[in-house]
């Protein structure tokens, strides 16, 4: 490694779609030709929300970009920075010196769409013009289109909350996920014969289309299950309004998960989530919902 130069991926990175990947190639690429780290320099909170003024439902939160990015990619680096009015307002020239000299930067890859500082006046074009003077590789780049349109985060924050999920996964290029520690639950599930884990999402991100998904469960010792995961708001044992997500992991084992942390990749939306009769009707919906999981993942080989 070259004295402790960075390639640096820069950019917001909501959701680590398709065009997404291309940058993180790149800057694998830039980071090898150059022996340098491989590293991704990011904001923790979405630039719009401070510009605009309005929340912008995530993809992923923070600390789950951080995990696809090393775990898809490889890159150990993340780098966040806090976006607040003074960042805001800086002139991206300002940034991106700054940046250069904190980061060690010998080279940076951003997206056809990208612009930083101040009213956004850095543009892609402006920022390969100032790295050409001062001898720092910067690469472009373009738009990754799939069935003849731009991938863009924006398209899969609707497609997961409408419950397309396979339709995002394939934008993503890897399955819509979330990450968070097991906690303890409303105990339904294993009264009724099915235990579950039950996790949460975080604040300010996408919720999934209430209702019943086929999903990969992944465990912090590396093991796996199939499993049907409810999301929403139990309308038949509960007036609450709450969000949960609760996983019913095909052939578990007996055993206390709870404080373990948990992966869900969401495959396949099976139904929305209704209010039963009874809790003998839920009951028999629920074998179903287990028949129909496991003819789903046995039908993708």
């Amino acid at each position: 490694m070259n004295h402790g130069k960075r390639a640096v991926a820069l950019g917001f990175f909501d959701g680590l779609h398709l065009g997404h990947a291309a940058l993180m190639e790149k800057v694998k690429q830039r980071a090898d030709e150059l022996q340098a780290e491989a590293t991704v320099l990011t904001f923790d909170v979405h630039p719009d929300t401070l510009v605009f003024g309005k929340e912008v439902p995530l993809i992923n939160s923070a600390p789950e970009r951080e995990e696809i990015i090393r775990r898809i990619w490889g890159i150990e680096q993340t780098i966040f920075l806090h976006f607040n009015r003074s960042m805001m307002k800086m002139p991206w020239q300002e940034f991106i010196q700054s940046a250069t000299e904190e980061l060690n930067i010998a080279a940076v890859v951003v997206g056809h769409d990208f612009s930083f500082g101040y009213k956004g006046q850095g543009k892609p074009e402006c920022l390969k013009a100032w790295c050409e003077e001062r001898g720092i590789s910067c690469d472009v780049i373009p738009a990754v289109c799939v069935d003849g349109r731009v991938v863009s985060s924006t398209e899969i924050r609707e497609l997961i909350a409408t419950g397309r999920i396979e339709e995002a996964n394939r934008l993503l290029g890897h399955a819509h996920t979330l990450s968070d520690v097991i906690h303890s639950g409303y105990h339904l599930g294993a009264r009724m014969g099915s235990p579950t884990i039950n996790m949460a999402f975080p604040d300010g991100v996408v919720i999934p289309k209430h209702g019943v998904y086929a999903t990969r469960v992944f465990l912090d010792d590396d093991s796996q299950y199939i499993a049907v995961t409810n999301v929403g708001v139990r309308p038949t044992v509960s007036e609450e309004k709450k969000v949960s997500v609760e996983s019913h992991l095909l052939d578990f084992e007996e055993g206390n998960l709870y404080g373990r942390h948990a992966r869900v990749e969401f495959c396949h939306f099976e139904r929305s989530e209704r209010r039963f009769e009874s809790m003998e009707e839920l009951a028999e919906q629920i074998r179903l919902d287990v028949r129909n999981t496991r003819c789903w993942f046995e039908n993708q080989g």
